[in-house]
């Protein structure tokens, strides 16, 4: 969507959807035109459009530090929802591999194949949703740790560059104290990947307890906000 100051485009939302929501993926107001309603203009267009069309759930993943964003969404109507975190982990030197079970390549497919990749629901953000990471199954690398009858723990992840690793998907089906995800990190820093990063990731995917044992550090906090769509 537009804001338009007569013939001159002054502000833009861009959206992207899905049966379950409408995520407000950016909004933004040219500097000369800020705080006078244009921002609020627009969630209230998108969210009259969504009141007819669907789907009601509207959300927005907002940077903690942008304060300016944050009063938008509030001002709006938003509520908040939870807290993501982006996590970081860098390179560290380990001995070896000690860990029982296969280590395997795996893909999208076959974790839903084998009924895990989870199921469609709001506990994650919107990257690390079923819908995106079947959408981006051709971009995502995974490991998995397989024993003689399942696959008991792995990670989904897309490569940026030589040295930098996105995880958006990061699950073990054992109570181990994470010790197939160490095994499964290690198993990727020996293929040279020097930094992974682990962003806005909801506290009900996986724990900040279990994170840190991985060696994962806090790097920065969006706000998941949520509104319904309503006519104005």
């Amino acid at each position: 969507m537009v804001a338009f100051s007569g013939s001159d485009p002054i502000g833009v939302l861009i959206g992207a959807k899905r049966p379950s929501g409408t995520l407000v993926h950016k909004i933004a107001v040219h500097p000369d035109h800020r705080r006078q309603g244009h921002g609020r203009h627009l969630l209230a267009s998108l969210s009259s459009k969504l009141a007819i069309l669907g789907p009601p759930r509207i959300i927005a993943e907002v940077p903690e530090t942008l304060a300016p964003a944050c009063e938008l969404f509030n001002a709006s109507g938003y509520v908040q929802e939870a807290l993501l975190t982006d996590y970081v982990l860098q390179r560290e030197q380990e001995d070896r591999d000690m860990g029982e079970g296969f280590v395997i390549p795996v893909t999208v497919d076959d974790l839903a194949a084998n009924g895990l990749l989870g199921e469609a629901h709001p506990q994650v953000c919107w990257t690390h949703a079923v819908e995106t990471l079947t959408a981006m199954k051709d971009d995502i690398a995974g490991l998995a740790v397989a024993s003689d009858e399942r696959i008991e723990a792995c990670v989904l992840y897309v490569t940026r560059g030589t040295e930098e690793t996105d995880i958006v998907s990061l699950r073990s089906f054992i109570d181990d104290g994470g010790a197939r995800l160490k095994r499964l990190l290690f198993q990727l820093r020996a293929r040279g990947m020097e930094t992974f990063r682990f962003q806005r990731v909801h506290p009900a995917e996986i724990s900040k307890e279990l994170l840190e044992t991985l060696g994962f550090t806090p790097a920065g906090r969006h706000l998941l906000c949520a509104a319904r769509a309503r006519s104005a």
